[in-house]
């Protein structure tokens, strides 16, 4: 038996900040998820995404239905997550954007490995010292959740090994991989047979790059820390996705008394040291009530250190538990029938039927709505198991502890207490939803709150989001975490080896660092800013390549400017500008007549003249000049220089196309010798 370092955990759950890390026995990795700049993985389709939504699909966008259900890997046994997902009765719509083909529809073998992906997958392992597999072998990783019409996910391992440079300490590499990434979900709603799930499949096969960290990230500011440079790392091969959703970390948290969670959606990089600190505020208070609830029933209690645990204890414990609570689901409806709860009205006026779960011993133990002092939700086993719950599709359950409330009067609790049997020490679940609905919800709830007496259950959570962003930084029940039963290989794809001469290729071709980029752009004369935006924007590359010999801060200016824009077109309309071609006002105007084309120089000009966006000619515009001061002497020589902004507008609706730098030059030497 391992010899526990840690002691009994101290610390206030009500002010997460003040948690120790080291007291706690502190554990985080990371998994980062990368979308590829490239086509799709396995069936050379491009890798566009269109921004549609339900009420914008196009009608001409063929659907297919299809129920996925979990089946047994090649060692026998169902994935614990997949036979999770097969009993949540889904059923699947499946729309086919033009950029999926019958490889998204699982009607093909799918192909090998996109080589541009394999490419920047390699090129990532060499910038994290990471060592490259001698063997490709995809892997099928059961998804039963509709986000792949397949049933499972491709993935392949590409290297192991490697490490990460941070400021505070180094962070191992455990391993990289390269994945399809899932199908988006449009739409859920429920059906009186079921819950049914709309996808789209523009994103389905999109190449991903996984890597998962060794769990060395010292505190939830390192977690942090660790997030930015890997997104740094990917960055600098200049080949990943930018933008919403085209990375997406993942969390694996623990503490020594609770158990490994892994937490999904931490999209916004500065909330991660709150999610996490939160993630262990709710460890220990699960572990605390465990303690508490076992000690009622005068079981021993749990360690301070998981690894002390007593298999056939918590065996023991496990069985005594779901003899207390036993599945008894109660149907109450009658007794609801004149609520004045305007949900539970509803719900019956749609034939939904009201069950109620006895959960003996905690009466007391469900808890009510608390917050600590930044507005985040206090853990309670009540939310919990409303989260369990929703796993089924429901949007919640009410529970003893908080009632009477929300139009359940005293008299309805009183009725349910007598219905199910219960005495003072004891409470319940009630669900509202369709019969197969309430049952699946409440068996959810009844499988969660016996886990009230053991250590926190390891599982999959989702950081609770609201209006696109993290409501709180706590997180709610996604599904059981994943096991190995889940991963077999892909027969399709034949392997592939990677040998010493494609590694020295990549090793030989890295791409730039930070630093040799910045210094790069020492050489030219941008200012400060126009600096920083070219490198934020990973511009540098274009701007280098395009330069020519072009002024570089006006080059630079017109590049920003025209962000998205084929940098050659962009190239020529400035040359143009510098050849007196066409005005400098009329620079942007010409890039987006343009923009989906790339013209011959000659053809740029054609059209400045055709437009009249050719300068006039010097001699014209100090004619232009000298007659609008003069009829406005009086005003030129009471303002002096100032007259320069409000003669502006008038000499260049005079002048037609004119460079507006040109003007202000001329107007400024012409003001100056009347004003002598």
């Amino acid at each position: 038996m391992a010899e526990s370092h840690y002691p009994e955990p101290s610390g206030d759950v009500s002010d997460v900040g003040s948690l120790d890390p080291d007291q706690l026995g502190f554990m985080c990795g990371i998994e980062v998820h990368q979308q590829l700049a490239t086509g799709k993985l396995h069936s050379r389709q491009p890798g566009d995404l269109f921004d549609v939504t339900m009420e914008s699909l196009p009608d001409d966008w063929p659907r297919f239905s299809r129920r996925l259900r979990a089946a047994r890997g090649e060692g026998g046994k169902i994935d614990i997550a997949a036979r999770f997902e097969s009993k949540r009765n889904r059923s699947f719509e499946y729309v086919q954007s033009p950029n999926s083909g019958l490889i998204e529809l699982d009607d093909q073998p799918p192909l090998n490995h996109d080589s541009d992906a394999l490419d920047i997958a390699l090129t990532t392992s060499a910038l994290l010292d990471a060592k490259p597999v001698s063997l490709l072998q995809t892997m099928r990783k059961t998804v039963v959740d509709g986000s792949n019409t397949s049933g499972f996910q491709r993935t392949t391992l590409i290297s192991t090994g490697g490490v990460l440079q941070t400021a505070t300490s180094p962070v191992g590499i455990s391993v990289l991989c390269l994945e399809e990434d899932s199908a988006r979900k449009l739409d859920t709603f429920t059906t009186v047979d079921g819950e049914r799930v709309i996808y789209n499949l523009d994103r389905l096969g999109l190449p991903l790059i996984e890597i998962a960290t060794e769990p060395d990230v010292r505190t939830p500011e390192h977690a942090k820390e660790t997030s930015i440079a890997l997104g740094r790392t990917l960055r600098q091969t200049r080949r990943v996705r930018r933008g919403l959703g085209s990375i997406r970390q993942d969390l694996n948290v623990s503490i020594a008394c609770g158990d490994r969670i892994e937490i999904k959606g931490c999209q916004d990089l500065n909330w991660i040291p709150r999610i996490i600190k939160l993630e262990m505020g709710r460890q220990l208070h699960f572990y605390r009530l465990a303690n508490e609830l076992r000690a009622e029933l005068s079981l021993p209690p749990l360690p301070s250190d998981r690894r002390l645990d007593d298999g056939e204890l918590e065996s023991k414990v496990a069985k005594q538990v779901a003899d207390l609570l036993a599945p008894k689901y109660v149907d109450l409806t009658e007794y609801f029938a004149d609520c004045e709860s305007k949900m539970i009205t509803k719900g019956l006026d749609q034939s939904h039927t009201m069950l109620g779960l006895p959960l003996p011993k905690l009466a007391g133990k469900i808890g009510v709505k608390q917050l600590d002092a930044e507005g985040a939700q206090l853990p309670r086993l009540g939310r919990e198991l409303a989260g369990a719950a929703k796993l089924a599709g429901v949007k919640g359950v009410f529970h003893s502890d908080e009632l009477p409330a929300y139009g359940i009067s005293e008299s309805h609790v009183a009725k349910v207490r007598e219905e199910l049997e219960l005495s003072d020490n004891d409470g319940f679940v009630l669900c509202l939803a369709p019969r197969w609905q309430a049952e699946l919800a409440l068996e959810s709830v009844l499988l969660r709150a016996r886990t009230a007496w053991h250590r926190i259950p390891q599982e999959v959570r989702n950081v609770v989001i609201r209006k696109g962003a993290p409501d709180d930084g706590t997180t709610a029940p996604m599904r059981p975490l994943p096991g190995g039963a889940r991963m077999y290989p892909e027969t399709d794809i034949p392997t592939q080896s990677i040998d010493n001469q494609k590694w020295q290729s990549i090793i030989d071709n890295l791409p730039m660092t930070d630093a040799q980029r910045q210094a790069r752009m020492d050489n030219y004369e941008v200012s400060a800013d126009q600096k920083e935006q070219i490198l934020a924007k990973e511009l540098d590359d274009q701007f280098v390549d395009f330069h020519s010999d072009l002024p570089a801060k006006a080059w630079a200016t017109v590049l920003l400017e025209n962000d998205g824009v084929d940098p050659r077109l962009s190239s020529l309309v400035l040359t143009a500008k510098e050849q007196g071609e066409l005005t400098r006002e009329a620079i942007n105007l010409v890039i987006a007549h343009f923009s989906n084309s790339l013209p011959t120089y000659d053809e740029i000009v054609a059209y400045a003249e055709q437009q009249g966006l050719k300068p006039a000619d010097e001699s014209d515009l100090v004619g232009i000049i000298e007659s609008v001061i003069a009829e406005r002497l009086d005003f030129v020589k009471e303002r002096g220089l100032g007259a320069i902004g409000p003669l502006m507008g008038v000499v260049m609706q005079q002048a037609g196309a004119a460079d507006g730098k040109a003007v202000s030059a001329l107007l400024r030497q012409a003001i100056n010798e009347v004003t002598k």
